[in-house]
């Protein structure tokens, strides 16, 4: 499971380190993709497959569900770790997420996001995010 917040430095090529308890469960490879609220997701190759597996099933007659899918595969890369433990993020994907040099990269159970550092915290914002309300909406499913 993905858990914490971090905050790291892109450097002029676009790498990132990713964190050291974030390494090993992501694997030696992984596949990043166009996440929501204009971050990026990444996902072990073990549950890209399993979301892959869901999105096959959406019927291509419906609208949104096709672009939710091209939007979620076409910015997709499958992408490693090098020696040092960074990762190269793609042009496409670093204009996608506004990275520039400050990123915070946070667990969220089964993925990773990557996030530009003043977006994220404009989106962590108490009173941006309304996390009473949204905590309200919570309860209402059951959590």
């Amino acid at each position: 499971m993905f858990i914490g917040e971090y905050h790291h430095t892109m450097d002029t090529k676009g790498r990132l380190i990713v964190p050291t308890k974030f390494r090993e469960e992501l694997g030696q490879t992984f596949v990043m993709t166009k996440g929501l609220d204009h971050s990026l997701f990444v996902y072990p190759n073990d549950e890209w497959k399993r979301i892959e597996e869901k999105l096959k099933l959406l019927p291509l007659t419906n609208r949104d569900a096709r672009a939710f899918v091209r939007f979620f595969f076409a910015g997709a890369a499958e992408t490693s770790l090098d020696n040092q433990g960074r990762i190269l993020i793609p042009a496409n994907l670093r204009d996608h997420a506004k990275l520039e040099k400050e990123s915070v990269i946070i667990g969220v159970s089964t993925r990773v996001e990557i996030w530009n550092k003043d977006l994220w915290e404009r989106y962590t914002d108490d009173d941006a995010l309304g996390i009473d309300l949204i905590a309200e909406k919570m309860s209402e499913l059951g959590i």
